[in-house]
């Protein structure tokens, strides 16, 4: 059974960090490409970041320069660190896990439960 937790999610000031973590299990990490999802009420949930099995690295525009994807394979496990972080950065992140297509469109196939990062002062 897969399973994807996160942990790392909460209150934090404008301009302040957080680092989320998601542990998987269930799965062959190594072999997953495995990416930071969010979502607010009302919106689609939308791709953060993203990274390859190899390593190949994605953002979107709107985080970029701010936001890193790292993964550690021996620990199952993929981190976001989010700095200076934007009321706009308010949303559920999702952990998934699934591939890349030939054409490098990210295609989850594995979701965590999420956690609430709120950025406010």
């Amino acid at each position: 059974q897969v399973q994807l937790v996160e942990s790392g999610g909460g209150l934090v000031q404008p301009g302040g960090s957080l680092r989320l973590s998601c542990a998987a299990s269930g799965i062959i990490f190594s072999l997953y490409t495995m990416g930071w999802y969010r979502q607010v009420p009302g919106k689609q949930r939308e791709l953060v970041a993203a990274i390859t099995s190899g390593g190949t690295l994605n953002y979107s525009d709107s985080v970029k320069g701010r936001f890193t994807i790292s993964r550690d394979n021996a620990k199952n496990t993929v981190y976001l660190q989010m700095n200076s972080l934007k009321s706009e950065d308010t949303a559920v992140y999702y952990c998934s896990a699934g591939s890349t297509t030939r054409t490098s469109t990210y295609v989850p196939n594995h979701w965590g439960q999420g956690t609430q990062v709120t950025v406010s002062s």
